[in-house]
């Protein structure tokens, strides 16, 4: 599965929106600092986008709030 740095613009910060996500690869992004916020997620592509599954997503919702990184969510400051 490849790694996407979640990468909102302007107002619209919706973690579960694919459009606000940025490939970066296979390899695991740099994500330092405290875990309050999120950076990136690792999902199945489709076309450059991340496929946002229902397990997906109820791991960021974990993530966040349990200020924790997981297999396939990182957070940052």
């Amino acid at each position: 599965m490849a790694w996407y740095v979640f990468t909102p613009s302007g107002l619209s910060r919706d973690p579960c929106d694919p459009n606000q996500y940025t490939l970066v690869g296979m390899n695991t992004p740099a994500c330092s600092g405290v875990n309050n916020y999120l950076c990136a997620i690792q999902a199945t592509d489709n076309m450059g986008q991340p496929i946002m599954t229902v397990m997906l997503i109820c791991e960021i919702v974990r993530a966040l709030e349990n200020k924790t990184n997981s297999v396939n969510v990182f957070l940052k400051p």
